[in-house]
């Protein structure tokens, strides 16, 4: 499991850059079969190192690493045990956690939304690292890639390391695009047809894949 060690370590690493995350607060994995690499409690994302990535079996048993893993452990080894989930991130970002604190849903206001399943529900609050919490979420995160913790953050799932990082930045981009919208009045929100149409159009495009142009140079 070190590459997934590794693996880990950057994407805290470049959470941090991105500022998503400060200090500890936030917690990654990544499955690789039947064993999991995940943070350590108490390891500042900013310094990660392979190190402080703790390797576990799906059971919770610590099969490599010195230091005891995230107190969230229970919500990624739940995820990772019911789903076909791959990686898993959990930030405190500042504009997602603001709206966990004020909002039901996040309204799909914007097409890139679809990519984490269009509205992205908020998990009832429970008090951290608890099985509640764990049930929480793994039940807002059904058919999505992503969701909001009520008074607490985010949280994306996908099925690599990459594509969960990358859906923490885009639900952070969903959030902040929300705020600043519903700041100078009612934020438009895409209904079902005007979703479908959207998807339906990525797909006969190859909507964010490059290709050759269709015409030839002379």
């Amino acid at each position: 499991m070190t590459p997934e060690r590794e693996a880990v370590a950057d994407a805290c690493r470049a959470l941090a850059a991105e500022g998503l995350v400060i200090g500890t607060a936030g917690n990654v994995s990544v499955r690789s079969g039947d064993m999991v690499a995940i943070t350590a409690t108490g390891a500042s994302f900013a310094t990660m190192t392979a190190d402080q990535v703790t390797v576990l079996a799906l059971d919770g048993q610590v099969v490599a690493g010195e230091l005891a893993p995230t107190s969230e452990v229970d919500l990624h080894l739940g995820l990772y045990r019911r789903r076909e989930t791959g990686a898993i991130v959990h930030t405190h970002a500042p504009m997602a956690t603001a709206l966990s604190c004020v909002l039901t849903e996040l309204p799909c206001v914007h097409y890139g939304l679809l990519a984490l399943g269009g509205t992205v529900r908020v998990a009832p609050y429970a008090t951290f690292g608890t099985p509640e919490l764990a049930e929480l979420v793994i039940e807002a995160l059904e058919g999505r890639g992503g969701a909001l913790m009520a008074n607490h953050g985010a949280i994306t799932q996908a099925a690599d390391l990459a594509k969960a990082v990358e859906l923490a930045l885009l639900l952070e981009w969903g959030c902040t695009v929300y705020w600043r919208a519903a700041a100078i009045g009612t934020p438009r929100v895409l209904d079902e047809d005007q979703q479908a149409a959207v998807i339906h159009a990525a797909l006969t495009r190859s909507y964010g894949t490059t290709r050759p142009s269709s015409q030839e140079n002379s």
